[in-house]
């Protein structure tokens, strides 16, 4: 069976419509908040950003506090992960949103 992205698309949900920029939220098909993703999407002249904000969290169940301490304190960073369920209509409409936004917004940018 051949999906089609839907409009409007059911997961994704556009926040704001600056012209030369996006702003969506992808919503995790589990229900929490923090895995939720915030996705901008800009254009300018250097071209076209997609930033992805998440909550991120550390894998604190397999180290102690003080070991996640200790390699920031001495490496300069923590490892985080982030994760997202989609189905696969949601993954669709996902991936022709961000393909549109970038159109758009590239539009945009030209016109002006």
């Amino acid at each position: 069976m051949i999906m089609k992205a839907e409009k409007p698309a059911r997961g994704v949900l556009i926040k704001n419509d600056w012209g030369d920029a996006k702003q969506y939220k992808v919503v995790c098909e589990c229900g929490q908040d923090d895995h939720n993703h915030d996705i901008f999407v800009e254009a300018d002249e250097s071209g076209v950003t997609v930033t992805v904000y998440t909550t991120s969290k550390t894998n604190w169940w397999s180290r102690t506090r003080w070991h996640h301490i200790w390699r920031l304190l001495t490496k300069g960073y923590i490892k985080y992960e982030s994760n997202i369920i989609m189905d696969r209509q949601q993954a669709m409409n996902y991936a022709t949103i961000l393909q549109d936004a970038v159109e758009d917004v590239e539009e945009f940018r030209k016109a002006k």
